[in-house]
């Protein structure tokens, strides 16, 4: 089995919280001035697992990048390309928002106010869907919006391998200007986007042209906004990814694990260039250009 076991994640939460209390333990019961031991590696309970080499399973890859960048629209390109599920955990919050389960109310609060959900609710939530995956026979994955942070990027390295981990950059300014523009249809669920932007080349940074995606008129009745999409929520959501994207980009980078990619404006400019960069083809694109 490739992906992430709901079993494993356990044992490591579990492991890792013991380890934890014990060294607080360990901390309030030193003599004044005493030195404290070295912190022990982090357990990786899941380590009896039989981990199957790339050439046996499909892909494995993390999608990094701030809110609003576009990570689950090439994100899921990807996962039709290759063949591999698609996980956001953006989509597995959402999803339990909606639901009526206890955490739900938590879950809206936390969102409203532009903070990132805690460690323990999204692995919970990546969990259950990896849990059901495995069940379905799936192989591999593009986890998209997850690790966000060492400890989650640790948990993950614990129990399974990650070929690679694309990182997608793009301007803050633009970023808030397609975040304001996001509009999801109340009946039939998709999601659209109305803002237009179109920057000029100034200092020394390239110009960006991205056009917007237009509902049909059946939909546009029906356009609604996200409640986290004010241009407050946005900024502040960006601030705290900010501060703690860096420490999880530097711990893939220690491993040689991190493709760069910045985006060079909308999908029809970056998704080639995306595929280019990861040698990869897209026949039904190709077709299209053909035809």
């Amino acid at each position: 089995r490739a992906c992430l076991t709901m079993a494993a994640v356990q044992r490591l939460l579990r492991s890792s919280s013991v380890a934890a209390a014990g060294r607080r333990r360990m901390a309030t019961s030193l003599a004044p001035g005493q030195a404290p031991a070295a912190a022990p590696a982090f357990p990786f309970a899941g380590a009896e697992r039989r981990r199957r080499p790339a050439h046996e399973r499909n892909v494995q890859w993390v999608f990094l990048g701030c809110p609003g960048i576009g990570k689950g629209t090439y994100a899921s390109r990807l996962s039709r390309l290759l063949g591999v599920p698609h996980i956001a955990t953006g989509d597995l919050v959402r999803d339990e928002l909606a639901s009526t389960g206890p955490d739900a109310v938590q879950l809206k609060e936390i969102v409203n106010q532009g903070k990132l959900v805690s460690d323990e609710i999204i692995i919970n939530l990546l969990s259950k869907r990896l849990k059901k995956g495995e069940e379905k026979g799936e192989s591999g994955f593009i986890l998209d919006g997850f690790p966000r942070t060492v400890n989650q990027a640790e948990i993950l390295d614990g129990v399974t391998d990650i070929d690679m981990v694309v990182n997608l950059k793009l301007r803050e300014d633009i970023i808030v200007q397609k975040c304001l523009g996001r509009r999801i249809c109340g009946q039939c669920g998709k999601n659209f986007n109305l803002a237009c932007i179109d920057v000029k080349a100034e200092n020394g940074l390239p110009p960006i042209y991205m056009s917007p995606l237009l509902p049909p008129n059946n939909c546009m009745s029906k356009l609604l906004t996200r409640d986290d999409d004010t241009e407050e929520v946005v900024r502040n959501r960006l601030r705290i990814y900010n501060e703690m994207s860096q420490p999880v980009e530097d711990f893939y980078q220690k491993q040689g694990k991190v493709l760069e990619f910045d985006l060079p404006g909308g999908i029809p400019e970056s998704w080639p260039k995306l595929l280019d960069v990861l040698n990869l083809e897209d026949q039904q694109e190709m077709k299209l250009a053909a035809a």
